[in-house]
């Protein structure tokens, strides 16, 4: 018994490290210029604790093939181990050292992303997460913010950042469900939350950052392909929940200026034409 529960710890050891190295449920492709940092991190990791893993294992599929045999016949005399104190150090000490190390290499990837600010230039846009769908608020042409007012929040009539339109710079403001960036260029992300905890994710960005109302939370990144990529809340905020889908256009240049100096109508209109035009995924640029 203990020989067949080695071979299956052998095998489901082998079956786990061939998941990972075949990377066919690996990350989908990154378009951000902090992507790949992130991805040697990961990386990194996997390869640590994986190898760490697998001798795990193997030395417990040893120990039962070599013990967990009721073929020898159990007369031997048993020994007793009383452990080994440098044994222990020294396995502790090396084990902080392994951890400490990928902590402060993590913490290095980490800060470009939530702790350093956002470049000079990066283009600001707003987001607001409600109950079951996003706002992504844009400054306009005049690339100034309107002034909000949780008072003036009227879904009825589609305002659902409660935006203030009879203060200055808001006529020219635009408020749509779909994320869309220009590629090349910084990107500063303000998030919050009307109602409860919200999550951002699109795989590709390699960032996923809570919504917390109350809360305003910048995350800045810079996309490096144009394409359309799939914009998912990854907390369950209630029961539609699901309808939380949207998208990420990242233009080039030509065109997101274009559609960022039009009319707010004219705006949303030429949004709509996009987000048709591309199909999922990055394309060339």
């Amino acid at each position: 018994m203990g020989r067949a529960l080695a071979v299956f710890i052998w095998v489901m050891t082998l079956a786990t490290v061939w998941m990972f190295v075949d990377g066919r449920w690996w990350f989908p492709e990154s378009i951000t210029a902090h992507g790949p940092a992130y991805d040697r991190q990961f990386l990194i990791s996997i390869i640590v604790v994986g190898l760490t893993f697998a001798a795990a294992q193997i030395g417990l599929g040893v120990m039962l093939w070599r013990y967990g045999s009721s073929r020898r016949g159990g007369n031997e005399r048993a020994v007793y181990s009383h452990g080994s104190n440098r044994l222990e150090v020294v396995w502790t000490i090396v084990t902080a050292v392994i951890f400490v190390s990928l902590g402060l290499m993590g913490q290095r990837v980490w800060a470009q992303l939530h702790f350093n600010n956002a470049p000079a230039g990066s283009a600001q846009i707003r987001v607001t997460a409600q109950q079951f769908q996003w706002n992504f608020h844009y400054p306009g042409a005049d690339n100034k913010f309107g002034r909000t007012d949780p008072a003036k929040i009227a879904d009825a009539s589609a305002n659902f950042i409660g935006l203030d339109e009879d203060s200055p710079g808001a006529k020219d403001d635009v408020v749509v469900p779909t994320l869309a960036v220009q590629v090349d260029r910084p990107v500063e992300l303000v998030l919050s939350a009307r109602d409860v905890t919200h999550s951002i994710w699109v795989p590709e960005l390699r960032f996923k950052q809570d919504l917390v109302p109350g809360l305003n939370i910048s995350v800045h990144f810079t996309p490096v392909k144009t394409g359309k990529f799939e914009l998912a809340c990854a907390e369950l905020c209630g029961q539609l929940h699901y309808k939380m889908k949207s998208y990420l256009l990242v233009l080039p240049e030509n065109e997101y200026r274009e559609m960022a100096a039009l009319p707010p109508a004219q705006f949303k209109t030429r949004m709509t034409e996009l987000l048709k035009k591309y199909p999922l995924g990055s394309v060339p640029h």
